[in-house]
């Protein structure tokens, strides 16, 4: 790939599944202070049991989903890593991709958590994100993604 450094390693399935968990765990519990605030703001105007109940929670999974794929383009916009890449010592390369590839990338995946909390979709949002990590684990050897694929990215170990 172009404008990849040169010995540039890809990192290990499980060390970019550590960084998604990590960041899961920060952005899960965002979602239930959304969830939380939402529920109490739905219940005093009184449209908390428009669909059965769901309201809050859709726009819980809707609100996180949005802010993790608008923070994952950010964070890798700026520094080529989110938090949990950081801690994971992995980065995404090249540094020159475009904002706007990067977008893609992020709207790609972590982008489906958005649509979580649509009954129905759920599942199908829940199965695309079990595929990416499949495409990951059978891409050999460079175990990119569909969304680095689409963006011409590749994370690899945080040499530096």
């Amino acid at each position: 790939m172009a404008g990849t450094p040169a010995g540039a390693v890809p990192a290990e399935w499980w060390e970019r599944l550590a960084a998604r968990l990590i960041e899961g765990l920060v952005f899960g519990v965002f979602y239930y202070i959304l969830f939380i605030t939402l529920w109490g703001v739905f219940r005093t105007v009184g449209v908390l049991d428009v669909f059965h109940g769901r309201l809050p929670g859709m726009f819980a999974w809707l609100l996180a989903g949005l802010g993790y794929a608008g923070y994952d383009w950010y964070a890798v916009s700026r520094d080529g890593r989110t938090f949990g890449k950081a801690i994971m010592k992995i980065r995404v390369v090249p540094d020159d991709v475009p904002r706007s590839a990067l977008l893609k990338r992020s709207l790609v995946y972590p982008g489906p958590a958005m649509l979580m909390g649509i009954p129905g979709v759920n599942v199908l949002a829940g199965i695309f994100a079990f595929a990416v990590g499949m495409l990951i684990l059978i891409d050999k050897p460079l175990q990119r993604g569909p969304h680095d694929r689409l963006a011409g990215t590749l994370v690899v170990k945080d040499l530096r």
